[in-house]
């Protein structure tokens, strides 16, 4: 699917009123940080012919720790955009984090104009990267929200599981990096796709549809980690505090 056929103004949510999403930043960034997160760590990446080149695609990683999304965006084959929450867009991080493309997400409420932007980025024919799980924890997919299924459904992108492993250490604390040296593995998964509905209505067929994605990202997650022999880290010793 191209991004033209993702495109329309009849089609809701609207998003051709919003300015641009910057990228160059991050595009730039990238070339700093990928070189630097394989220097640092023992990182694997598996299947990553299985990642679209281009087009839009709806990136879905298990989430961890805290080194989730510089990592993903750093090494991903091609420029990411990824919906974050909004407490982490303060100060000068915060600039930083807007010009290189990345999305400020109230978790706290249906933040529409996060969703908007979300949209706009896919109907543009670029790459999202969003957290099923919503925040960090034991990245099992054992719970899937149904922001993934919206976006889904009212784009009709495609959906790329990723298993994040060795992002954080059994009984790491989510708000730091893993030590120097420490062994990571990204492996993606075969791309799939979702009923497209232009605008969907009923909160129980979201939910139907995040139910159904979560059943393909658990099995996703499971065969990486029976694959790679890298377990997950369990439960953390700390909750998110901004959950």
């Amino acid at each position: 699917m191209t991004a033209g056929e993702l495109t329309g103004r009849a089609e809701l949510p609207r998003t051709d009123d919003l300015p641009a999403v910057p990228h160059r930043l991050g595009r730039l960034l990238r070339y700093v940080v990928g070189p630097y997160m394989r220097g640092r760590y023992d990182l694997t990446i598996h299947h990553e012919e299985l990642f679209p080149r281009t087009g839009p695609v709806l990136i879905a990683p298990n989430h961890l720790g805290l080194l989730d999304g510089p990592l993903l965006g750093a090494v991903a084959p091609r420029m990411t955009h990824q919906l974050g929450k909004l407490e982490a867009f303060v100060g000068l991080q915060g600039f930083m984090l807007h010009r290189a493309g990345q999305i400020a997400i109230d978790r706290s409420q249906y933040d529409t104009r996060a969703i908007r932007r979300a949209v706009q980025v896919l109907r543009d024919g670029r790459a999202l990267i969003i957290y099923p799980e919503g925040t960090r924890g034991p990245g099992d997919f054992r719970r899937v929200r149904s922001g993934i299924a919206y976006l889904a459904m009212v784009t009709g992108a495609p959906v790329l599981p990723v298993a994040l492993l060795g992002t954080r250490l059994p009984g790491g604390d989510i708000e730091r990096f893993p030590p120097r040296g420490s062994r990571v593995d990204v492996v993606y998964g075969e791309t799939f796709t979702v009923d497209r509905v232009s605008f969907p209505r009923r909160q129980v067929d979201v939910r139907a549809v995040a139910d159904q994605i979560g059943d393909v990202l658990r099995a996703h997650v499971q065969a990486a980690v029976e694959a790679t022999g890298h377990p997950l880290p369990g439960v953390p010793d700390q909750k998110d505090p901004d959950e």
